[in-house]
């Protein structure tokens, strides 16, 4: 949904619907108030209709997602502080629907500079490495080894199997357990 500053939905609403309460309200007939009561909507939703569209035009109406990148918010915050400019006159010179933005931007251009302003990567970081972990080496010839590279592997497969047997026989354990307090249960 989009949400601008002023905290309404304007996704809610066909863009054409939008332009026809505009245009509704600059015939002069009627105010604010009496076109909000008699379409059903919020006059401060009209409003912020009419404005939209004397500052942008039918493009002010659309529905807008951007993205922007570190030299064009820099240039937004650069003309504002030249022109001492409001973060919504600078959303307004800009066609940025929410000051909020600036003013984020202003904050971390302070904090961090320009590297700040910069776009951050969204979502949560990888854990795997990008690369295959390396191939085991090939197997040796057992003739070719020497008696300490034998009794190392052989050393290694003794530790190995103990350790597999000890924990065959957690497993067991735990089993009998489960089935000891299920018979309790019942």
């Amino acid at each position: 949904m989009d949400i601008n500053f002023w905290g309404f939905s304007l996704a809610k609403y066909s863009e054409q619907f939008k332009l026809d309460v505009v245009q509704q309200y600059l015939a002069g007939d009627m105010g604010f108030k009496a076109i909000a009561n008699q379409r059903g909507l919020c006059n401060s939703m009209v409003r912020l209709w009419v404005r939209l569209y004397e500052a942008h035009g039918e493009a002010g109406l659309k529905r807008r997602s951007a993205t922007y990148s570190a030299a064009q918010k820099l240039a937004v915050l650069q003309h504002m502080w030249a022109r001492e400019l409001s973060y919504k006159q600078t959303a307004a010179a800009f066609d940025i629907r929410s000051p909020g933005h600036i003013s984020n931007w202003e904050r971390c251009y302070h904090s961090g500079g320009i590297d700040a302003l910069r776009p951050r990567q969204r979502g949560r970081p990888k854990t795997m490495p990008d690369s295959q972990s390396p191939k085991p080496p090939l197997p040796v010839d057992d003739d070719t080894r020497t008696r300490e590279e034998l009794l190392a592997e052989v050393s290694h497969l003794r530790m190995e199997n103990a350790y597999l047997k000890k924990l065959d026989a957690l497993v067991q354990t735990q089993q009998k357990q489960r089935a000891i307090a299920r018979k309790k249960r019942k």
